[in-house]
């Protein structure tokens, strides 16, 4: 599991909180678990999910009432990430600013990774 003592994953913005913990209300769970699948014109793109319970290897985040899991295998890829939910006249969603991203296409929804070697360096690891 990837992690920086006192550093948690991610951020999650009040908006997306407030969001988060409505789905949690509404469905009775436990939460979302947040993770990547490869897929896309840029390789990956992220995955959310309910779940009903922690999985030991998650990487757990709560904040104002929701709580977020990171999937074991994204956890490198998503620390430092914002999540965020935006809403406009034409949709609404999450967000994700995730400064490990090199390259997305243009509808957002495919995302491509710096280099793994590049990330653990960059976090003096490896």
């Amino acid at each position: 599991m990837f992690s920086i003592p006192g550093k948690q994953a991610v951020s999650i913005s009040p908006a997306a909180a407030k969001q988060i913990a409505r789905l949690m209300e509404k469905g009775g769970h436990a939460g979302l678990r947040i993770g990547l699948k490869k897929g896309g014109c840029a390789g990956m793109e992220y995955t959310m999910d309910y779940v009903d319970a922690a999985d030991p290897n998650d990487e757990t985040v709560e904040q104002d009432g929701a709580r977020v899991m990171i999937a074991p295998m994204a956890q490198m890829f998503l620390f430092g990430t914002e999540i965020d939910y935006e809403t406009s006249l034409l949709e609404s969603g999450f967000k994700f600013r995730n400064p490990n991203v090199e390259d997305a296409c243009g509808c957002g929804e495919s995302i491509k990774f710096k280099d793994v070697n590049e990330l653990a360096a960059e976090r003096g690891i490896g």
